[in-house]
């Protein structure tokens, strides 16, 4: 759709969603739209209060969070005028997602700059077979890397091996470019021994998620695409994230993380030997405790300038994570921007829980960018989670990101990154819609 006539549709339609309330509810309207928030209010309520009490407190914000949205709608139709709420609130859907289809710039962030490369002479491939579910084997990957040329090493489920160790051995016998069919957790292992020895790594979407896979624009739905990167490939160069786990590498540096370091609550949630057996009972019982700093250590972040004193969550991402955009959340634009992303969250009780409501403006939400972060606590030790792997490292702990390190070798053909759209901006919305008009209409007749 044309960004002008997208902008006016999203004009119209917001004017009749409010058209809609005003006509057919006049100033009862205006009670409808106010009984709504507040019963979204509550329901976060609720939820926080299940989140963070056991006992009476949890059945109580059980039942305030299922029966919030349920007397909202009940006074609706009570008033009759349940009919009007729901068209209002489609006209409103629409005018919200055609704003934001006008908004989206036509150019968008500048791509990574890749280039076109020779295939390697000694690929070397290391495969879980255990990952996603058996990926390896249902799609046939170390065969069909080995006719490819690659050497290929698939892992004994029976035993556990040293994947970072056999990456360095691959190097010195001579591989040119090291790559992974497993989860996100081995594939930072590996490329932190590429990154460290200067060779192109290959991502095969092999593992659960696979969500450096998917900030790289692979194909995750046929991990055997990813092996086009071995014959007709293109390399970029994105950035790898650090943290100090308390001993260095071999290759002297810290940890590498492709996607993310968590502390706080979920960090201390994921050592728990019962999580990987019954991850939601196991999070009900423990959240209480840490959530209401009854339990777990107090944390404070330093990220450059910005300091967050007592979070209950820390989300530390190898480049920001969207957060305008609702469809894209867990996505990253881009892998080159050169810095970490910091998501913390504050929330201590339940009106601060409701005024989450209002996303990254939100009291209780920290969002910004830095160089380096610092998170440190009032305990010697803290849990952390760097890519999905539980580790326990001396407080306090340093993490930072190294720009292009990592050189990527992907497909040339592949489905891309999806791209987002912007936050709605009603006066950039009618600007667009007025202006780009009045521009368009001056040059037909000029």
């Amino acid at each position: 759709m044309d960004r002008r006539w997208a902008a006016r549709l999203a004009l119209a339609a917001g004017t009749a969603a409010l058209l809609v309330l005003l006509v057919f509810a006049g100033l009862r309207g205006l009670v409808l739209v106010a009984v709504g928030l507040a019963g979204l209010a509550v329901t976060a309520a609720g939820l926080w209060w299940v989140l963070a009490h056991i006992g009476v407190v949890r059945v109580l914000g059980l039942l305030l969070a299922v029966c919030a949205p349920v007397a909202v709608l009940l006074l609706y139709a009570l008033a009759g005028l349940l009919w009007v709420v729901l068209v209002s609130l489609a006209l409103w859907t629409l005018a919200v997602v055609t704003g934001r289809t006008a908004l989206a710039q036509d150019t968008g962030p500048a791509p990574p700059q890749e280039r076109p490369v020779a295939p390697p002479k000694h690929p070397f491939l290391i495969m879980n077979p255990r990952s996603g579910g058996g990926k390896v084997g249902k799609f046939r990957l170390a065969d069909r890397a080995r006719a490819l040329g690659a050497d290929v090493v698939v892992l004994d489920p029976a035993r556990p091996q040293d994947v970072a160790e056999l990456a360095r051995r691959a190097v010195d016998d001579g591989a040119d470019l090291l790559g992974v069919a497993g989860g996100d957790g081995t594939q930072a292992l590996v490329a932190g021994v590429a990154a460290a020895h200067g060779l192109p790594f290959v991502v095969i979407c092999a593992g659960t998620r696979n969500h450096f896979a998917m900030d790289l624009g692979l194909d995750r739905a046929d991990p055997s695409a990813c092996l086009q990167a071995l014959t007709d490939g293109v390399e970029l160069c994105v950035d790898l994230g650090f943290i100090d786990v308390g001993e260095p590498t071999p290759e002297g540096r810290g940890r590498v993380f492709v996607n993310n370091a968590s502390f706080g609550a979920y960090a201390t949630v994921v050592q728990s030997p019962a999580y990987r057996d019954d991850k939601a009972r196991t999070i009900l019982q423990l959240l209480p405790d840490l959530l209401t700093h009854h339990s777990g250590p107090r944390l404070k972040v330093h990220a450059d300038a910005v300091t967050v004193d007592e979070p209950q969550a820390v989300l530390v991402s190898n480049n920001p994570y969207r957060v305008g955009d609702p469809a894209g959340l867990g996505l990253r634009e881009r892998l080159d921007s050169g810095v970490l992303g910091v998501l913390g969250v504050k929330v201590d009780n339940a009106v601060q829980a409701a005024s989450m409501l209002r996303g990254r403006r939100g009291p209780g939400l920290t969002s910004t960018v830095a160089r380096e972060v610092v998170v440190d606590a009032d305990a010697p030790v803290i849990p952390v989670g760097v890519d999905g792997e539980a580790l326990t490292v001396p407080a306090p702990v340093r993490c930072w990101i190294a720009p292009g390190a990592l050189r990527v070798r992907l497909p040339r053909h592949r489905p891309g990154v999806p791209r987002s759209k912007p936050p709605m901006n009603w006066r950039r919305v009618r600007r667009l819609a007025l202006t780009v008009g009045r521009a368009a209409a001056g040059r037909d007749t000029g």
